[in-house]
């Protein structure tokens, strides 16, 4: 497990598909200008080649700003492009396989849509959990209702990892989610959909840094 400050606060994941003005490559760059420390390449339709590309790209970006990059869902393109780990899906490789792909070293983050799923997560070689939706949001519209506050909390308080939320957070969501135990926040739309997302990230870094001054 990595020491929690390894993991960050502030994760903005990448979305071409929520506008059509910037690249991954652009919102990696825009979101570490604006205070992520964490960026997260997620792209369903990219060949694996092309996200080994893009991704060497982010970690040049994430390397001048001293910011964590993971590739989300793809252990192999992760190990490619020189990542420093991977967030899994409840249906992609498991922890331990990806484990034994990238090494102790490696971030590995594990999703959790439960409290169940996140005790599971936390019993592995996982660093943090990805727990949500914790909102309502559009891309998650046919699937399970947001957990809300209340079970984030739970899931916080039974947990050793660290908690990353994410689901329909915005700035104006921050410091309840921070204070209902969350390590960190992971953003998609707020930044992403925005037509400003390195004054989108600011903003969220400010609502984390009101929680943890030091964050």
């Amino acid at each position: 497990m990595r020491p929690r400050n390894v993991i960050g606060r502030v994760c903005v994941i990448t979305d071409t598909t929520v506008q059509s003005f910037f690249t991954h490559t652009d919102l990696a760059t825009l979101a570490c200008t604006g205070g992520a420390d964490i960026i997260q390449l997620r792209d369903k339709h990219l060949s694996d080649d092309d996200m080994i590309t893009v991704g060497r790209e982010i970690r040049h970006v994430c390397d001048r700003y001293d910011a964590r990059f993971i590739v989300n869902d793809r252990v192999q393109v992760a190990r490619a492009c020189g990542a420093d780990g991977v967030h899994l899906g409840r249906a992609d490789a498991s922890v331990d396989e990806a484990r034994r792909v990238l090494g102790d070293t490696a971030i590995i983050g594990a999703t959790a849509h439960s409290f169940q799923e996140a005790l599971r997560a936390d019993r592995s070689l996982a660093d943090y959990v990805g727990f949500g939706h914790v909102y309502a949001t559009t891309s998650k519209q046919k699937e399970t209702p947001p957990v809300g506050l209340e079970e984030l909390a739970r899931v916080c308080s039974a947990v050793s990892l660290p908690v990353l939320a994410i689901g329909g957070i915005t700035s104006e969501r921050v410091a309840d989610v921070m204070r209902a135990g969350a390590w960190g926040i992971a953003v998609i739309a707020d930044v992403c959909a925005s037509d400003d997302p390195r004054a989108a990230t600011e903003r969220i870094r400010r609502a984390v840094a009101v929680t943890f001054p030091h964050a």
